[in-house]
Formats: structure tokens, sequence, C-alpha cells
């Protein structure tokens, strides 16, 4: 009886593991790194088009743009995040404003945009300073380090 009850323990701790939480992030570059925010949160990505500069805007904010009718603010993450990087940005990841309190209009200009990656929670680690919380963790995946932000509490 004893022996069935361990059995049972085991069986149930391995489909908790194949069962982990898993979740859709995309992929871009700032620099040489590559960076990711979960894809619930982008509503579309669109080339780099022309810019209007904002006066007295925070330095992070790079200009704003017509997008399909509404006024949408461009930021630059590595300035919003200090990333001491240099790059091109071709691209401009658009985040869906209902995912944010004040339901602003919002896009992160990248360098380039890479894949939509499906990751287990148990590839992510906590992050490594636990008063940031613009960065929800970091993934391990194929030999290198993806470090996941959170649009929303970056941008606060």
């Amino acid at each position: 009886m004893r022996q069935d009850a361990i059995t049972t323990d085991m069986a149930e701790d391995d489909v908790e593991e194949d069962s982990a939480e898993e979740v859709q992030v995309l992929e871009f570059q700032l620099g040489p790194e590559t960076y990711c925010v979960d894809i619930e949160y982008v509503s579309e990505i669109v080339d780099k088009g022309q810019l209007t500069g904002v006066p007295n805007a925070p330095e992070y904010v790079e200009g704003v743009m017509d997008l399909r009718g509404r006024t949408t603010s461009i930021i630059n993450p590595k300035e919003l995040l200090s990333i001491d990087a240099e790059g091109e940005s071709k691209r401009i990841v658009i985040f869906d404003p209902n995912k944010f309190e004040d339901e602003a209009a919002t896009g992160w200009l990248v360098d380039e945009v890479y894949q939509v990656v499906r990751v287990s929670m148990n590839d992510v680690e906590e992050p490594p300073l636990e008063k940031d919380d613009s960065i929800e963790g970091v993934i391990k995946r194929d030999g290198e380090l993806v470090v996941w932000i959170s649009p929303v509490h970056a941008i606060e």
C-alpha cells in the first residue's frame, strides 16, 4: 500500500512538470542583446517611419507618429532602460493600449524583431534585481540569455 502511494505521488509530480505554464513572447534586438515581451501586450509591428519630435518630452521619447489615425508615442527602450548600445532601430513594436492603465498608444523602437517563441515558465529565472519591476525574468534558451521586459512597468 505504501508503495502505491509513492508511485502515485511521483506520477503527479511528472504531470506537473510536463504541464508547466507556457507563454508566448516576442523576441527583439536592442544593440547586441536579445530581449522579449509577452505577446499579449503587442498589437502589431511596423517599420520605422517618420517621427515628429515632441518638445520637452522625456529623453526616452523619440517622438510621435500617426498610426491609423491615432497619435502613438514612440519610445526608445535603450534610453528608457539605460541600455548602452549602438545600433540602428528599424522596427517599432506597437503595444495594445488597452493593456496600459492610461490606455496610451505606445510603441518601442527596436533594432530588429526576431520571432514569437513559446516559453515554459520552468525556463524563466527570477530577475537579477528584486526592486526592478520592469524585468519579468531571464530566459535561458539555446545557451543564451533573453531578458524578459514588462512594457507596462518599464514605462511607469
